[in-house]
């Protein structure tokens, strides 16, 4: 009897059919045949009978024995990765890597680079203090540098715009649906103490930054339906609702915490215990709010793998903390510490004329940056009701000269910022394509025009300061609010002040902001700059405390769930969220499930090109500058790749001392 003739017995003349083509998946179909219809193609069979009733009745033994049959299957089905995809060695956003299973190390690092030395830098985050070492809660000023303490179970590949390879995981199985993945970890897996990393410690640490983390974080894992340990070395995640694009490669990069050791300690209260990771560095000393080392681990686990080969070559990282950029500065003149990413262009053009610079032993290098520049103005909180009009909003966009900025404080070098995705190819230009109005048009009635027209630019002043033309266009704006000129003053219907307070830490940025203040006064509003201590400011960002406030974030090359938090609904009231304006669109919020959704490159720039021309049309900032490059200043004792990664600077992660030049740099001190 063949398997085929033993399944028409068993089940009485009804034949067992998996999902046909075109049926919904993990669907069981059952249906009537014959020995004759046995013969004939499964395609014939009709798609509309869902667990038909078999004919003739099955014998009790044929019952039995089918009973079990069904359910060894059916717990297969529940136990397996719905309908899935052969393991591989990596992920990516929508399916390409470039490596294959046996690279052996990234493009652009050098394999062979030496170890050993320190770089002492001043970090990117532009924090000017810390005073917890719990970077991924809400509490405290975390110190920079945190993340290398950690690993995960995959890491970026920094020549991809969305592509991660096996850390801890060895391999991972990702359903066609995308509604399961399964990670594989190596059992080489461990912490800096020795233990072992297991499943139980990355299913404990999802449940801590879902349940305890930043709320930044809980709003990317909201769609993580759960995370189960198949054993000690299997981790399987389950997503629920339609968004589930990005979910695999956010959960394959969130950090991997002991159970052991947050069974002991408390995960939601800021420290400056060093936490147990399984990373590259440990922390070595620190001074609280002065400065953090952070030592290579000799005996870190992955050292030797691919993604890590020529990787992490420093045996030390320090990131000094100063709270003043001229006394920083200064300090890097000094020789004091080693690199900084210089961000500031009158001191870039004008102030590295120095005999250090001449000499060849402090060296000016700018790099190109090909990832989105990111979205850097002043944001105008519109919680407050005196922002509740996108014409007001215009206005002080109207008010801010930029070309007299640029050429009088810049040098030059920047270039106007429109786009929420400046230096990208998901930057709105031009009226919407046919694609574009697909998206839009459902929403017409809900949009300012302007949206279905060439998107919104800041207007080009005639570069004066004062551009008497640009200012009439926005008090005239001002006017047709509800906001007149009484005594001299800007007041609305019910008499009050329009009155703006712009919220800072560092003294430095107040000469960008005096020249914006001062036409303002002109347009009869009451402005004026608030400068508050580091700690204060970081207190009311987080509260949303403030009128216009500075800031920038940058998106990633493709942008996925984490944009809810940047201008989401859910995320205006979010205590710490980046969604900094308050912004609460139905339409955005529409658009923006769009972009999560985007199943090809295409249909994401097509929906982030939408989303722009929105967010633009209701002027929820000033928008203010960019380059597309980085400036970096370091004393000549580094080396690095021929090949930098196209979306990183590489700095910490690829460089390395060199021993020859710090000799010869020495020598000429």
């Amino acid at each position: 009897m063949t398997l085929r003739h033993f399944w028409f017995w068993l089940t009485g003349g009804t034949c067992f059919e998996t999902r046909p083509a075109g049926a919904p998946r993990h669907e069981v179909y059952i249906r009537s045949c014959s020995p004759l219809i046995l013969r004939r193609r499964a395609s014939a069979v009709s798609k509309d009978m869902r667990f038909a009733r078999t004919s003739p009745p099955l014998t009790l033994v044929r019952t039995t024995i089918f009973a079990a049959l069904m359910a060894l299957f059916l717990t297969h089905l529940v136990h397996s990765p719905a309908a899935a995809a052969e393991r591989r060695h990596g992920l990516s956003t929508f399916g390409e890597l470039k490596y294959p299973a046996d690279f052996t190390n990234f493009d652009y690092v050098n394999p062979d680079a030496p170890k050993g030395g320190r770089l002492s830098m001043i970090g990117t985050a532009g924090l000017i203090t810390f005073n917890s070492l719990n970077g991924f809660i809400l509490k405290g000023d975390a110190a920079q540098g945190l993340g290398y303490l950690f690993d995960a179970l995959m890491t970026p590949a920094q020549d991809e715009p969305d592509s991660m390879y096996g850390l801890v995981a060895h391999s991972v199985e990702l359903s066609d649906d995308r509604r399961t993945v399964t990670f594989y970890l190596r059992a080489e897996a461990k912490f800096a103490d020795g233990s072992p990393l297991r499943a139980e410690d990355v299913v404990n640490s999802f449940t801590l930054l879902k349940e305890k983390g930043h709320p930044r974080i809980a709003l990317q894992l909201r769609d993580v339906e759960k995370v189960e340990a198949l054993d000690s070395a299997t981790v399987r995640y389950h997503f629920t609702g339609n968004q589930t694009r990005d979910l695999p490669l956010i959960v394959a990069g969130l950090p991997i915490f002991s159970k052991a050791y947050y069974d002991k300690n408390d995960f939601s209260k800021t420290s400056l215990k060093t936490p147990l990771g399984s990373g590259p560095y440990t922390v070595a000393k620190m001074k609280q709010g002065r400065f953090i080392v952070f030592g290579r681990r000799e005996d870190y686990w992955a050292k030797d793998l691919p993604v890590n080969r020529g990787r992490f070559n420093f045996a030390e990282l320090r990131y000094e903390y100063f709270r003043d950029r001229t006394a920083e500065f200064e300090a890097l003149k000094a020789g004091a510490y080693d690199l900084r990413e210089e961000f500031t262009s009158k001191t870039w053009a004008k102030e590295y004329d120095i005999a250090q610079v001449r000499s060849g032993r402090l060296l000016r290098l700018t790099l190109p940056d090909a990832r989105p520049s990111g979205a850097q103005g002043f944001f105008i909180n519109v919680r407050r009701k005196k922002f509740s009009d996108p014409r007001v909003r215009r206005a002080l966009d109207y008010a801010f000269d930029f070309e007299w900025t640029n050429k009088n404080q810049f040098y030059g070098l920047y270039k106007r910022t429109n786009s929420f995705f400046e230096n990208s190819d998901m930057k709105a230009s031009g009226p919407p394509g046919e694609a574009e109005l697909a998206l839009l048009a459902p929403y017409r009635d809900q949009l300012p025009k302007e949206v279905f027209l060439a998107p919104y630019s800041s207007p080009v002043s005639n570069g004066s300061g004062q551009d008497r033309k640009l200012l009439r266009a926005g008090s005239k704006l001002l006017k047709e609010a509800g906001w007149t000129i009484k005594d001299g003053m800007r007041v609305n219907a019910a008499g009050e002040k329009f009155e703006i307070e712009f919220l800072i830490f560092s003294p430095t940025f107040e000469r960008i902001i005096a020249p914006f203040v001062k036409n303002m006064k002109i347009l009869g509003i009451d402005a004026r700059i608030r400068l508050v201590d580091p700690s204060q400011y970081q207190s009311r960002l987080k509260a949303f405390d403030f009128d216009i406030i500075t800031q920038r974030y940058v998106l990633r090359v493709t942008p996925g769930v984490e944009i809810r938090s940047y201008w989401g609904s859910g995320a205006a009231d979010t205590t710490g969220s980046f969604n900094l304006s308050g912004i609460k669109d139905p339409v955005v919020d529409a658009l923006i499930e769009k972009v999560i959704a985007a199943k090809s490159r295409t249909e994401l720039v097509t929906a982030t090109r939408a989303i722009d021309r929105v967010l633009r049309a209701r002027h929820y900032w000033v928008p203010h500058w960019y380059k597309a490059a980085h400036n970096l200043a370091f004393w000549d004792k580094f080396s690095r790749p021929k090949i930098k990664p196209l979306y990183g600077r590489g700095v910490i992660e690829t460089w390395w001392y060199d021993s020859a030049k710090a000799a010869k740099l020495e020598s000429t001190r």
